[in-house]
């Protein structure tokens, strides 16, 4: 009797312990991007090296930004995101409706040299509920197989229909389609946001997008536009400057892209409040914004460090060896004429144009 009472106390102790390895082993955590290229150079740039080094393995999902999905998991109580990749604007109007946990205490690794994070990431690139991770671009893309004549060069070209007949691709939304509508009708980039302020300016915008309404696509996903452009459905489009880069290099499309007067954003790394994984998600946050981390993505695909020890420190593409510094919209001969988004404009106004937005292409 002892001997057996002996052999099942061992076989529960045994039992816990392998329980416990294995709930340690299985940790999870779900990250949610944007999909595609994209998140391909995310897994491969840093995902795979996070859980190799913690353990933890990441679920990733696929989302098309905004806040919609995060609120609905919020406000039900039901959160079953643990972090989420999102844009600037996104990320300060949730951060106000307390839809992100604060990260303002989140210790972050130094850069390479020892310089503190603090000193290491560019301005405004540290937010109270999210940490920057890289600088990407809107901008013109077009197929030369599909162009007559004189290449466009230039943001007019993009609405010009007369000299360049053939459908356009556009976001369906207001981001970036309002000033990209303000830039081709001839505002510098420094006065669209004063402009797009006034209701002068406002239906200034409109009016331009109205003169190629007729001849639009809209797209909704990052992978659309190339598609679209490989395919002839449209001769240019808007799109996301990573989306091109990997069409170009990966998949020997002919595109071209237009730096001028593209539209810069910074893409943030921020947890849903109430995630299910906080302390596991605070982790990859700290490991995500390391400058290995934002190098690791920008030897993949053009989006570029926000850490200035990062930029000095992008080379060769992993695969196609091409140099990727020429690629990123920081780059000096990419940066002769862009746009920075005015995220606190965006934020206070985002709903409001959306509507308007709707309310238009239906017309």
């Amino acid at each position: 009797m002892k001997t057996n009472r002996i052999l099942k106390t061992f076989l529960w102790v045994s039992a816990v312990f392998v329980l416990a390895g294995w709930a340690r082993a299985e940790q999870t955590l779900t990250v949610v991007s944007f999909g595609g290229s994209y998140a391909r150079a995310c897994v491969e740039g840093y995902h795979k090296a996070f859980t190799e080094e913690t353990g933890i393995r990441i679920k990733l999902e696929d989302y098309n930004g905004g806040l919609a999905q995060i609120r609905a998991q919020v406000d039900s109580g039901a959160v079953h995101w643990d972090v989420v990749d999102t844009e600037s604007a996104p990320l300060l109007t949730g951060c106000d409706e307390g839809l992100f946990e604060y990260v303002d205490d989140l210790e972050l690794p130094p850069g390479p040299d020892g310089t503190p994070a603090s000193e290491d990431f560019f301005d405004g690139m540290l937010n109270d509920c999210g940490v920057g991770t890289l600088i990407y671009s809107t901008v013109i893309a077009y197929n030369p197989e599909y162009i007559e004549g004189e290449a466009p060069t230039s943001i007019r070209d993009f609405f010009d229909l007369e000299k360049y007949p053939g459908r356009r691709g556009m976001f369906r939304a207001p981001t970036t389609n309002l000033e990209f509508a303000l830039m081709g009708d001839g505002v510098p980039p420094d006065k669209v946001f004063e402009e797009l302020s006034t209701d002068e300016g406002m239906a200034r915008a409109f009016r331009k997008l109205d003169s190629i309404k007729e001849q639009v696509v809209w797209w909704e996903t990052g992978a659309q536009p190339p598609q679209m452009l490989a395919d002839g459905e449209v001769v240019m489009s808007t799109a996301w400057n990573g989306r091109i880069f990997n069409a170009q290099v990966l998949e020997k499309q002919p595109f071209v892209i237009i730096w001028d007067s593209h539209i810069r954003d910074t893409g943030f790394m921020a947890i849903v409040a109430g995630a299910p994984n906080l302390e596991n998600a605070r982790k990859f946050v700290a490991f995500a914004t390391s400058t290995r981390a934002m190098v690791g993505v920008a030897n993949r695909i053009s989006y570029a460090p926000v850490r200035r020890s990062g930029l000095p420190l992008v080379g060769k593409h992993v695969e196609a060896g091409v140099d990727m510094q020429p690629h990123m919209p920081t780059y000096p001969d990419n940066s002769r004429n862009f746009l920075w988004n005015d995220v606190e404009w965006w934020s206070e106004r985002q709903d409001e144009l959306t509507e308007r937005f709707n309310a238009w292409l239906s017309r």
